[in-house]
Protein backbone atom coordinates (compact mmCIF):
# COMPACT_ATOMS: atom_id res chain seq x y z
CA UNK A 1 0.00 0.00 0.00
CA UNK A 2 1.60 3.19 -0.98
CA UNK A 3 1.91 5.72 2.16
CA UNK A 4 0.78 9.30 1.63
CA UNK A 5 3.41 12.06 1.25
CA UNK A 6 3.80 15.17 3.25
CA UNK A 7 5.31 17.95 1.50
CA UNK A 8 8.89 16.75 0.45
CA UNK A 9 10.11 20.31 2.31
CA UNK A 10 8.72 18.58 5.29
CA UNK A 11 10.56 15.55 5.56
CA UNK A 12 13.86 17.52 4.27
CA UNK A 13 13.50 20.96 6.97
CA UNK A 14 12.81 18.29 9.78
CA UNK A 15 16.10 16.56 9.26
CA UNK A 16 18.06 19.85 8.38
CA UNK A 17 21.36 20.79 10.46
CA UNK A 18 21.11 23.32 13.31
CA UNK A 19 16.98 22.28 14.18
CA UNK A 20 18.65 20.21 16.88
CA UNK A 21 19.46 23.07 18.92
CA UNK A 22 15.85 24.92 18.17
CA UNK A 23 14.64 27.16 21.08
CA UNK A 24 12.34 24.32 22.75
CA UNK A 25 14.98 23.06 25.65
CA UNK A 26 12.31 23.84 28.46
CA UNK A 27 10.27 21.26 27.78
CA UNK A 28 8.78 20.84 31.29
CA UNK A 29 4.59 19.81 31.18
CA UNK A 30 2.55 22.75 30.85
CA UNK A 31 -1.42 22.42 31.74
CA UNK A 32 -3.71 22.72 28.81
CA UNK A 33 -7.27 22.96 28.71
CA UNK A 34 -9.91 22.84 25.65
CA UNK A 35 -10.48 26.56 24.86
CA UNK A 36 -14.19 27.45 23.39
CA UNK A 37 -15.50 25.73 21.13
CA UNK A 38 -13.16 22.91 21.06
CA UNK A 39 -14.19 19.14 20.39
CA UNK A 40 -11.95 16.80 22.55
CA UNK A 41 -10.77 13.49 21.21
CA UNK A 42 -8.95 10.60 22.10
CA UNK A 43 -6.40 8.71 19.92
CA UNK A 44 -5.95 5.62 21.70
CA UNK A 45 -2.79 3.93 20.44
CA UNK A 46 -1.14 1.01 21.70
CA UNK A 47 1.28 2.79 23.99
CA UNK A 48 -0.83 5.17 25.49
CA UNK A 49 -3.73 8.20 24.78
CA UNK A 50 -3.31 10.64 23.16
CA UNK A 51 -5.95 13.55 23.65
CA UNK A 52 -6.29 16.47 21.06
CA UNK A 53 -8.73 19.34 21.60
CA UNK A 54 -9.72 19.92 17.66
CA UNK A 55 -10.00 23.88 17.49
CA UNK A 56 -13.29 24.07 15.45
CA UNK A 57 -13.96 27.50 15.69
CA UNK A 58 -10.37 28.55 13.80
CA UNK A 59 -10.42 25.58 11.55
CA UNK A 60 -13.78 24.49 10.84
CA UNK A 61 -13.46 22.63 7.26
CA UNK A 62 -10.18 20.54 8.47
CA UNK A 63 -11.56 19.95 12.24
CA UNK A 64 -14.82 18.31 10.22
CA UNK A 65 -12.46 16.47 7.82
CA UNK A 66 -10.76 14.77 10.72
CA UNK A 67 -14.28 14.21 12.61
CA UNK A 68 -15.51 12.16 9.25
CA UNK A 69 -12.50 9.55 10.03
CA UNK A 70 -13.57 9.91 13.38
CA UNK A 71 -17.25 9.44 13.33
CA UNK A 72 -17.54 6.81 11.06
CA UNK A 73 -14.96 4.64 13.06
CA UNK A 74 -12.00 4.70 10.02
CA UNK A 75 -8.94 5.49 12.13
CA UNK A 76 -9.51 2.45 14.35
CA UNK A 77 -7.28 -0.02 12.90
CA UNK A 78 -4.72 2.85 11.28
CA UNK A 79 -1.47 3.77 12.85
CA UNK A 80 1.33 5.81 13.50
CA UNK A 81 3.80 5.12 10.94
CA UNK A 82 6.23 8.15 10.53
CA UNK A 83 8.79 9.71 13.42
CA UNK A 84 10.74 12.40 11.93
CA UNK A 85 13.42 13.39 14.39
CA UNK A 86 16.07 15.90 14.19
CA UNK A 87 19.72 14.84 14.10
CA UNK A 88 21.14 14.34 18.02
CA UNK A 89 17.60 15.40 19.58
CA UNK A 90 15.55 13.18 21.59
CA UNK A 91 12.61 15.75 21.47
CA UNK A 92 12.28 18.03 18.61
CA UNK A 93 10.37 16.71 15.61
CA UNK A 94 7.22 14.78 14.12
CA UNK A 95 5.14 11.93 14.12
CA UNK A 96 2.78 10.93 11.22
CA UNK A 97 0.43 8.39 11.30
CA UNK A 98 -3.38 8.26 9.67
CA UNK A 99 -4.57 5.35 6.88
CA UNK A 100 -1.52 6.34 4.54
CA UNK A 101 -3.33 6.06 1.50
CA UNK A 102 -6.18 3.01 2.25
CA UNK A 103 -8.37 3.81 -1.14
CA UNK A 104 -10.78 1.24 1.46
CA UNK A 105 -11.36 4.45 3.67
CA UNK A 106 -10.16 7.17 2.69
CA UNK A 107 -12.16 10.19 2.12
CA UNK A 108 -12.55 12.81 -0.41
CA UNK A 109 -9.53 16.12 -0.12
CA UNK A 110 -10.26 18.98 2.22
CA UNK A 111 -9.86 22.78 0.94
CA UNK A 112 -6.72 24.27 2.33
CA UNK A 113 -6.57 26.27 5.50
CA UNK A 114 -3.32 28.30 6.12
CA UNK A 115 -1.80 29.38 9.35
CA UNK A 116 -2.50 32.85 8.19
CA UNK A 117 -6.37 32.50 7.86
CA UNK A 118 -6.33 30.06 11.14
CA UNK A 119 -4.39 32.19 12.93
CA UNK A 120 -3.48 28.99 14.67
CA UNK A 121 0.47 27.95 14.33
CA UNK A 122 2.63 25.18 14.22
CA UNK A 123 4.16 24.70 17.99
CA UNK A 124 4.94 21.92 20.46
CA UNK A 125 2.15 19.28 20.41
CA UNK A 126 -0.02 21.08 17.63
CA UNK A 127 -1.93 18.13 15.59
CA UNK A 128 -1.81 19.77 11.60
CA UNK A 129 -2.78 17.81 8.48
CA UNK A 130 -0.30 16.23 5.92
CA UNK A 131 -0.31 16.89 2.13
CA UNK A 132 1.29 17.30 -1.03
CA UNK A 133 -0.43 20.49 -2.92
CA UNK A 134 -2.86 22.64 -1.45
CA UNK A 135 -6.28 21.14 -0.79
CA UNK A 136 -4.84 17.51 -1.13
CA UNK A 137 -5.09 16.87 2.65
CA UNK A 138 -6.82 14.06 3.86
CA UNK A 139 -6.38 11.33 6.39
CA UNK A 140 -3.05 11.43 7.06
CA UNK A 141 -1.90 14.14 10.04
CA UNK A 142 1.42 15.17 12.24
CA UNK A 143 2.12 16.41 15.42
CA UNK A 144 4.71 18.28 16.28
CA UNK A 145 7.17 17.37 19.16
CA UNK A 146 8.71 21.52 20.11
CA UNK A 147 7.75 24.36 18.04
CA UNK A 148 8.10 24.01 13.87
CA UNK A 149 7.91 27.48 12.52
CA UNK A 150 8.48 26.40 9.39
CA UNK A 151 5.60 24.26 8.70
CA UNK A 152 3.42 28.12 9.47
CA UNK A 153 2.22 29.55 5.84
CA UNK A 154 4.55 32.04 5.19
CA UNK A 155 3.62 34.67 2.22
CA UNK A 156 7.03 36.38 1.95
CA UNK A 157 8.78 32.54 0.74
CA UNK A 158 8.78 31.58 -3.13
CA UNK A 159 6.91 28.69 -4.63
CA UNK A 160 4.50 27.01 -1.64
CA UNK A 161 4.00 29.19 0.48
CA UNK A 162 1.18 27.73 1.98
CA UNK A 163 2.57 25.79 4.63
CA UNK A 164 0.87 22.99 6.46
CA UNK A 165 -3.10 23.25 8.37
CA UNK A 166 -3.23 23.45 11.93
CA UNK A 167 -6.04 22.41 13.72
CA UNK A 168 -5.68 21.03 17.06
CA UNK A 169 -3.86 20.76 20.30
CA UNK A 170 -2.66 17.99 22.53
CA UNK A 171 -4.01 18.55 25.83
CA UNK A 172 -2.54 15.14 27.37
CA UNK A 173 -0.52 12.28 26.60
CA UNK A 174 2.73 14.25 24.82
CA UNK A 175 4.80 11.49 26.45
CA UNK A 176 3.45 9.47 24.60
CA UNK A 177 4.37 11.54 21.19
CA UNK A 178 7.59 11.78 22.63
CA UNK A 179 7.80 7.90 22.97
CA UNK A 180 6.49 7.48 19.53
CA UNK A 181 9.44 9.52 18.60
CA UNK A 182 11.91 7.87 19.64
CA UNK A 183 10.89 4.30 18.29
CA UNK A 184 13.07 2.59 15.77
CA UNK A 185 12.48 3.43 12.10
CA UNK A 186 14.09 1.24 9.72
CA UNK A 187 11.11 0.97 7.47
CA UNK A 188 11.58 1.40 4.35
CA UNK A 189 10.40 4.77 3.03
CA UNK A 190 9.00 5.38 -0.71
CA UNK A 191 9.60 8.97 -0.51
CA UNK A 192 13.53 9.55 -0.41
CA UNK A 193 12.86 12.36 1.97
CA UNK A 194 11.56 10.17 4.85
CA UNK A 195 14.46 7.73 4.33
CA UNK A 196 15.33 6.99 8.40
CA UNK A 197 12.25 7.92 9.41
CA UNK A 198 9.74 5.80 8.53
CA UNK A 199 8.43 3.31 12.05
CA UNK A 200 8.69 -0.50 11.94
CA UNK A 201 6.59 -1.58 13.71
CA UNK A 202 4.13 0.94 13.52
CA UNK A 203 2.15 2.19 16.30
CA UNK A 204 -1.35 1.04 16.27
CA UNK A 205 -4.22 3.32 16.62
CA UNK A 206 -6.46 0.94 18.35
CA UNK A 207 -9.67 3.50 18.34
CA UNK A 208 -10.39 7.04 18.03
CA UNK A 209 -13.31 8.80 19.71
CA UNK A 210 -14.76 12.29 20.67
CA UNK A 211 -14.88 12.52 24.54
Amino acid sequence: MKRRDVLAALGGLVAAPGLANAQILNLAPTPIVPGAGDIVVSLDTSLGAIIIALKAKQAPLTTANFLQYVDGKLYDGASFWRAAKAPGSVDYGLIEGGLAGDPKKVLKPVAHEPTTQTGLLHVDGTLSLARREPGSGDSDFFICAGDAPYLDANPAADGDNLGFAAFGQVIKGMEIVRKILNLPTPGEAINPVMKGQMLDPVVPIVTARRL
